[in-house]
């Protein structure tokens, strides 16, 4: 005799292939389903529901088919409440629970649904309830309340293993909990609009440069924040003036990056050379090796590459720029770093945490030419952050969207091209 339960979906699930994949996932598992309800959107503009039974011939075939499903975005019918376990010790989490998606997720607590604040992947649920606070010595993570003070309610909110704390109420299992994967209707416009992700090397890259500088654009009219996540090759390739005038023309908000990228900016606005090639005339001059070292080293002396802004050491380049726009970033180690410079942030989940608040409040991402820090960001953002993800490894742009950013788009070019391209066709816009 098959066990059953029943799911629900709706939203642009035709479009967005989700009722296909559902579908799909009953088959693949072994399982059945029965259609009980399907009403179909009849416009471009209008959403589906679909109500379906979900057969399986055992418990355990039954809860991976309903897993999946689940993390496609079909919920039960009839759910009950989320199951919470206290934490039994500061960084560990009770058995058997629900590690997140990047999706917006709701838990139902006492018969009401509440949104999961600070959604990201493979983090644990926090519930607080009834005036309760975030436990001290939360690993950087911010507390939820921005005034510091609770309003008495029932709040849920994603946490990082390391920021677990003894007695922390993490849900468990995945009862109650609903998790809604972004649409993409028919109607959507740009490089973001419907069935525009991944990655495809038909697509004219400069009409696609063209869409994602309107996009950025738009961020900034709508006061809304424009991430920008740097490797070393755009310093290498050539893009780092056309970077430095996106920062001083007020389109960069925030910068990550790590220690290369930071060093070979500095270095080409001390030496001329990025990792010992001058920049004019792709030559290596017989000492150009050893300019990284020295430009760290000018950096530490200084005190920091703030210091070196004020004093007129540095007064070119991306970091000279975010430093006199008050345009903030975080530099990143990495175990491999020379130096590092004093603004590189070495221990690793420091340098998670201050990525982790860049990201919360980003709302346009532009990753550029850094598969460790891109994919680093990405885990961070929730699926509803517009992404743009370039470079000329196309191991990257894919790895970033197995690693669950769906909602990215990808080109596979050379930042050298990509950036002044970008560059130009942001700053013809104001003209």
């Amino acid at each position: 005799m098959s066990l059953t339960r029943t799911v629900e979906l709706d939203g642009h699930i035709i479009d967005s292939g989700t009722l296909q994949r559902t579908f799909g996932i009953v088959m693949d598992f072994g399982g059945t389903f029965e259609i009980e309800t399907f009403d179909v959107g009849r416009r471009k503009d209008e959403t589906s529901y679909c109500r379906m039974q979900v057969s399986a011939d055992d418990e355990q075939s039954l809860r991976e088919i309903l897993h999946e499903l689940h993390q496609n975005g079909a919920n039960l019918a009839d759910p009950v409440d989320a199951r919470v376990e206290p934490a039994p010790a500061d960084q560990v989490v009770p058995h058997g629970f629900y590690s997140t998606t990047n999706h917006p997720t709701e838990i139902r607590y006492d018969g009401e649904w509440i949104p999961v604040e600070h959604i990201e992947m493979d983090c644990a649920i926090v519930v607080e309830a009834g005036g309760s606070k975030a436990s001290d010595g939360d690993a950087g993570e911010p507390d939820v309340d921005t005034d510091g003070e609770s309003d008495g309610g029932v709040r849920a909110r994603t946490k990082v293993l390391n920021a677990i704390r003894e007695g922390d109420l993490v849900v468990t299992d995945e009862a109650g909990i609903r998790v809604k994967p972004p649409d993409r209707p028919r109607d959507a416009s740009g490089p973001f609009g419907f069935m525009q992700g991944g990655v495809s090397s038909e697509r004219p890259s400069e009409s696609l440069i063209r869409e994602v500088a309107d996009a950025v654009v738009a961020t900034e009219e709508r006061d809304e924040s424009v991430l920008v996540v740097a490797g070393p090759a755009v310093i290498h390739a050539g893009g780092g003036d056309d970077l430095a005038r996106l920062v001083r023309a007020g389109y960069v908000d925030m910068l990550s990056a790590g220690n290369g990228f930071a060093t070979h900016d500095i270095e080409r606005g001390l030496y001329g050379t990025s990792l010992g090639m001058d920049m004019e005339t792709m030559e290596h001059p017989r000492t150009g090796h050893k300019h990284h070292i020295y430009a760290i080293s000018e950096i530490i002396r200084a005190g920091g590459i703030e210091p070196a802004v004020e004093d007129g050491l540095v007064t070119e380049g991306v970091m000279y720029e975010c430093v006199e726009n008050d345009v903030p970033y975080v530099l990143a180690g990495s175990i491999r770093d020379d130096g590092p410079l004093p603004d590189t942030i070495t221990d690793a989940v420091e340098a998670q945490n201050a990525i982790r608040e860049q990201a919360r409040e980003a709302d346009l991402v532009l990753l550029l030419s850094s598969l460790l820090h891109s994919v680093a960001v990405g885990n961070c953002l929730p699926s509803t952050t517009k992404v743009v993800c370039v470079d000329i490894n196309p191991a990257t742009v894919t790895q970033l969207l197995d690693r669950g950013s769906s909602q990215a788009i990808g080109m596979v070019t050379d930042v050298g091209t990509f950036v002044p391209l970008l560059a130009d066709a942001i700053l013809d816009s104001e003209a």
